[in-house]
């Protein structure tokens, strides 16, 4: 892919948006203008180490994907096909274009494979599956209305957290990698520790741009939950960033007291507190192999907006 390939590929990519948006209207409309897609392309094309392929025919572009590196070493030695990253008139060429573009990445060393696609489109879904891919996260939104039924669990209660839930909320932060860690998802991540979560939440608990709310059951803290502006985040980002929308950001619940809701309740709290807020949606993501997550999102009326899909090229 080369910057004289930008301007026909933007056109690409607004024309995929708008068919995102008459499935998920809740997605941000900026995108569906060329200039607005085009400028989100341009700025994936130009990160560090980008690279990727352009499909034509008869002389024009029918498809193109883009991938860069990121830093972290919790990826491995990794390639990501962000939002803005792909876009074709037929699934079907996505396979040709990834077999031309991950030539490049194995031969860099680049073994590790991450690509976020629209969860409406079927067939470019199974076109990546058909690419080895597997779903590893879904991205979730829904309208910022307050739920219908509550969940109401025996002796449990949510409230907005206190400078004396420090001490739960440092042990909660934990709760979350940790889980990730076990199985089914058996996903490796760093680990804070306790004393380093509560010289950060001494610091954080005062901060009015987030909204940290706390479970209790029969007097103790069992479950956390953090709501933000999605701009305070750094996910959801381009073409997955709708307008005007809350972050349910973090959830953790102790292992004792999971499976009775209290995930849940926590969760309406958050979109309780983004409906006060005036925002019109909100947004999350959760691992699809965490059965609990995977079961409470959908069920709270989150949608699923765009799947993160992984493949890791055998050495």
């Amino acid at each position: 892919m080369e910057s004289d390939d930008l301007a026909a590929c933007g056109v690409l990519l607004a024309d995929r948006h708008r068919r995102h948006r008459m499935a998920e209207p809740l997605l941000s409309a900026r995108f569906c203008e060329v200039d607005a897609a085009r400028r989100e392309l341009t700025a994936a094309f130009e990160t560090t180490e980008a690279s990727g392929a352009v499909a034509l025919r008869d002389g024009a572009p029918v498809g193109f994907v883009l991938g860069s590196p990121k830093s972290s070493s919790v990826w491995g030695p990794n390639i990501w096909v962000e939002a803005a990253g792909q876009a074709v008139t037929d699934a079907e060429v996505m396979r040709d274009l990834y077999a031309a573009a991950a030539t490049r990445w194995v031969g860099e060393g680049r073994t590790a494979h991450y690509v976020l696609v629209p969860a409406y489109d079927a067939d470019l879904v199974r076109a990546w599956f058909r690419l080895g891919f597997g779903q590893q996260q879904a991205h979730g939104i829904r309208p910022a209305v307050r739920t219908r039924t509550r969940t109401d669990v025996a002796g449990l209660s949510v409230r907005r957290a206190v400078r004396a839930d420090i001490p739960a909320l440092a042990e909660l932060d934990i709760e979350l990698p940790r889980q990730h860690g076990s199985s089914p998802t058996f996903s490796p991540g760093v680990l804070s520790t306790v004393e380093e979560n509560l010289a950060e939440w001494e610091e954080g608990i005062a901060d009015t741009g987030f909204a940290t709310f706390v479970a209790e059951s029969d007097g103790r803290v069992v479950g956390s939950a953090i709501g933000c502006a999605l701009e305070r985040s750094s996910t959801h980002l381009s073409l997955a960033r709708p307008d005007d929308a809350g972050f349910l950001g973090f959830a953790a619940v102790f292992p004792e007291a999971r499976g009775r809701g209290v995930g849940r309740a926590l969760g309406e709290a958050v979109v309780d507190w983004a409906v006060d807020s005036g925002f019109g949606c909100v947004v999350t993501d959760w691992r699809v192999t965490n059965l609990l997550a995977s079961r409470t999102w959908p069920a709270l009326g989150f949608t699923e907006s765009f799947l993160r899909l992984h493949r890791t090229v055998a050495g």
